[in-house]
């Protein structure tokens, strides 16, 4: 296979570049008899960063085919990195290396509490043996992700414990991702300094100011929130139900105000089928976020904020190439002209 190129204007920046894979890194520098399979408008890549590739239903054991399956989709759909805050089991070696699919970064199984999270899946370990394990999960895949409450009404880790926890992580030179969905879940986790907070219902806005200066991220998985708004209403009245729905209706609103705060934002997905964190970018934007700023928490940012850097010299050669500015006109993202993964192109 001979040497790729693609140009266009390059996202964020929007700059015109001219880009030669060599091997699995982008350079400047001319390749005669390069081929030209692209150009147009140009990101590093979509990105999901909260995705739970590998099962049909929930509980299911990590399925090696599934998880190719559900990976392609991720590819053929523009991502060229996930982050997977947690799976079903540690995954395969060639999980985030198979030249034809995403690269990855994962939280290995969750951790929970006994009697919180779904029975099948994660790891129940003591409060006092949790920061050491989670420690060497860090050290082993640098993230660590923590069901930090579940159901309303339920407690969430105690702040003392998972301070420890995030203790325990950074020192082994990873991150913390912490689930949360109630308010006392997610000052908790605030309070405790983890890195990402996940999904973040009933986050209270006065805590977005901390969020920002300390650096914690917030993966709102909005779409699959508001996308069940109507059947929750058209469900039976229940406590639960009530809690889902009050929280999911003020949830575009906090997105938003956490935008203006200079809160990192994370497009995730969090759903099946995979490869449409699309459609979580779309949703940022239709909570007020700006086309610029969403669609970069599903591309540069994120990709940013997991360790890669974008469209440069010496990158990683990824990158997904429109024919027009996905900023303005968000259905691009459903067109993509070219997928490059590694140097290859694989759409």
């Amino acid at each position: 296979m001979g040497v790729l190129r693609i140009r266009g204007q390059a996202l964020p920046s929007g700059e015109m570049v001219d880009l030669y894979a060599d091997g699995d890194r982008w350079t400047t520098d001319p390749v005669p008899g390069a081929e030209l399979v692209a150009e147009g408008w140009l990101l590093p890549g979509l990105v999901d960063a909260h995705t739970h590739p590998g099962t049909e239903e929930l509980g299911d054991p990590l399925d090696d085919d599934v998880l190719r399956a559900h990976l392609r989709q991720h590819a053929e759909s523009g991502v060229t990195l996930i982050r997977a805050p947690g799976l079903a089991d540690h995954p395969p070696a060639w999980f985030g290396t198979d030249p034809d699919l995403p690269r990855a970064v994962h939280a290995g199984p969750w951790f929970a509490q006994e009697g919180q999270f779904f029975d099948a899946w994660g790891r129940r370990p003591s409060h006092a043996d949790l920061p050491a394990l989670a420690g060497a999960q860090a050290a082993a895949t640098g993230w660590v992700k923590l069901i930090g409450d579940w159901f309303p009404g339920d407690p969430p880790f105690p702040e003392p414990v998972l301070r420890d926890v995030v203790g325990a992580v950074h020192r082994a030179g990873g991150r913390v991702a912490v689930h949360a969905m109630n308010a006392e879940g997610c000052a908790v986790a605030v309070a405790a300094g983890v890195d990402s907070l996940e999904h973040g219902m009933w986050l209270d806005p006065a805590l977005l100011a901390t969020m920002a200066a300390q650096g914690t991220a917030l993966t709102p998985t909005l779409a699959v929130m508001t996308s069940s708004l109507q059947r929750r209403r058209d469900a039976p009245d229940t406590p639960r139900n009530r809690w889902y729905v009050g929280g999911a209706t003020q949830h575009p609103g906090l997105v938003a105000a956490a935008a203006e705060a200079g809160v990192t934002l994370l497009a995730g997905t969090d759903s099946r089928p995979h490869g449409r964190v699309a459609d979580e970018v779309r949703a940022l934007a239709a909570a007020g976020v700006p086309a610029h700023e969403a669609l970069a928490a599903g591309s540069w940012s994120a990709r940013d904020y997991l360790g890669l850097p974008g469209l440069a010299e010496g990158a990683p050669a990824d990158a997904v190439v429109y024919a027009e500015d996905p900023r303005a006109d968000l259905g691009q993202l459903d067109k993509p002209t070219a997928v490059v993964l590694r140097g290859r192109r694989v759409r």
